[in-house]
C-alpha cells in the first residue's frame, strides 16, 4: 500500500455547541464552508468538559448536563487553503479561539480491491 508524506497546516477551531451562524449551528456552517472552498477534510469533535475565557465550566455530566459542551473542529489542508478560509471565520466567530500549526502528514493510499 503506497503512502505519501507532505508538509501540511492544521487548523484548530475552539467554539461551543450553542454557538450559531445565520440558521445553523456554526460548526456546521464552517464545515460546510471548508467543503464549499474544497478543502481537504474536517472534523468536529464534541468535548465532555472545557472551560475558555467565561472561566464557566462546560460538562456532560449527568449531574450538570451541558448543551453548549466544548467543540472542536479540525481541518488539516495546505497553507494556500487553509488562508482561503480564514476570512469567512473572521466573519462566522463571535468568540472562540483558532489555532494554526505545522505538521507532517502521511497518508496511506486506499486498499486494492480483494479478488
Amino acid at each position: 500500500m503506497p503512502k505519501i508524506a507532505s508538509q501540511a497546516k492544521r487548523l484548530r477551531i475552539y467554539i461551543g455547541e450553542a454557538d450559531h451562524w445565520k440558521q445553523h449551528s456554526l460548526y456546521h456552517a464552517i464545515v460546510t464552508k471548508a467543503k464549499e472552498l474544497d478543502m481537504a477534510g474536517a472534523t468536529v469533535f464534541r468535548g465532555l468538559m472545557g472551560y475558555g475565557a467565561n472561566s464557566r465550566i462546560h460538562t456532560a455530566s449527568i449531574v450538570d448536563l451541558s448543551s453548549d459542551l466544548p467543540v472542536l473542529v479540525e481541518i488539516i489542508d495546505s497553507e494556500e487553503y487553509i488562508n482561503k478560509l480564514l476570512p469567512y471565520l473572521d466573519e462566522m466567530l463571535e468568540e472562540g479561539m483558532i489555532t494554526i500549526d505545522d505538521i507532517e502528514v502521511i497518508k496511506y493510499g486506499e486498499k486494492p480491491p480483494r479478488r
